[in-house]
């Protein structure tokens, strides 16, 4: 199964902040209070990942108050390294949601777990082939022959590499893969040359780049840059949940969706620098980034995250193209089946918002 893990310390404060998956079942809470007002409904929201930059929007929405104003109290937890995946646990009940790819909606589907995409956050994956300065690759077709470092084997990005890479014709016997994490340990890969690229995101990416170590082969972490690799809009980061428990807690999604659609309205109508200044400082500066490099990061990839919170159209298409390919069987999937923008409709209609992306049919 896909999983991103995550290798930074989250922050600790004012944030509502769970480090662990919580056992024994997660469903929200919104019976009536003793006064007869119904209490303010709990949701269990892991992330896969939560300090990567391809993931903010979570926390942001957090920090900006949204989950607060529209009614829902979100408890905020985060992959760890070596454990459940996000996306995992979700599907299992520990949590209620999960911050996660839309791509694991089909992986779940294709092994008969009923598994949707409610609201979708960016229409690129916010990934970067960054590869070392003599390893000679510049183009998908340089890929043969080479290490390809993926932050673990059967993750998303090992699975994106191999997508890439059937694009110039070259299969996964064509090239070696290597688990080499993210952070540290895929800076070390590309330093210590065991790897010759690495696929890996922000911070990391500016890390790479702020110690010249390696540069950008292959740009999928913006809607540009996705479409001239993959071939369409790739929608990555979204909010997943089993179809049993949106059916059974259809006022809770709500407002979770609404507030992150608010919080990608803030998003885009606001700079780099006002976003990091919003997120936990464990978050923009660490051991291996400074803040104004995460801040330049994010203003080159900012274009990955959608204003409004709708599944792109063209978008689920790309994926399933990418499944088929991997060999995910996907003839019982219905790519309607996979998402809806029933929630992100009605949250953009809540706040007037003009809606700019052109949504996703039944087709896909």
């Amino acid at each position: 199964m896909i999983k991103h893990k995550i290798y930074a310390a989250a922050a600790a404060g004012a944030m509502a902040l769970s480090l662990a998956a919580c056992g024994g079942g997660a469903a929200s809470s919104s019976a009536t209070g003793a006064n007869g007002a119904a209490s303010v409904p709990t949701v269990k929201l892991m992330v896969g990942g939560i300090d990567k930059q391809i993931y903010l929007p979570y926390e942001l929405a957090q920090q900006l108050g949204y989950y607060k104003k529209y009614g829902v109290n979100v408890e905020l937890s985060t992959e760890q390294n070596g454990g459940v995946g996000a996306e995992d646990a979700m599907a299992s009940g520990q949590v209620d949601m999960a911050g996660a790819w839309y791509v694991h909606t089909v992986d779940f589907q294709s092994k008969g777990k009923d598994v949707i995409n409610l609201v979708q956050l960016s229409g690129a994956p916010g990934e970067r082939i960054m590869c070392g300065n003599d390893s000679g690759v510049h183009s998908p077709a340089d890929i043969k022959g080479k290490t390809m470092g993926v932050t673990d084997l059967g993750s998303g990005t090992d699975e994106l590499t191999q997508f890439v890479a059937s694009k110039a014709g070259i299969t996964k016997k064509d090239y070696h893969t290597l688990a080499v994490g993210a952070g540290s340990t895929a800076i070390a890969a590309i330093q210590r040359k065991s790897a010759d690229c690495v696929m890996t995101t922000q911070p990391t990416v500016g890390a790479l780049e702020s110690k010249k170590l390696a540069y950008t082969a292959v740009d999928l972490a913006t809607s540009a840059g996705a479409t001239k690799a993959l071939g369409g809009d790739w929608p990555a980061a979204g909010v997943l949940a089993n179809a049993s428990w949106v059916k059974d807690h259809e006022d809770a999604a709500q407002k979770v969706v609404d507030a992150l659609v608010a919080t990608m309205h803030w998003i885009n109508t606001h700079t780099a620098t006002d976003i990091a200044n919003k997120l936990p400082s464990s978050y923009v500066q660490n051991s291996t980034i400074s803040k104004d490099q995460y801040i330049a990061g994010l203003t080159t990839d900012k274009g990955q995250f959608l204003p409004d919170g709708l599944m792109p159209a063209g978008g689920p298409k790309v994926i399933f193209a990418m499944e088929k390919g991997n060999g995910v069987d996907t003839s019982k999937v219905s790519i309607a089946g996979t998402f809806t923008n029933k929630y992100a409709l009605a949250a953009n209609k809540l706040e007037g918002f003009t809606t700019t992306t052109t949504p996703a049919g039944a087709d896909g």
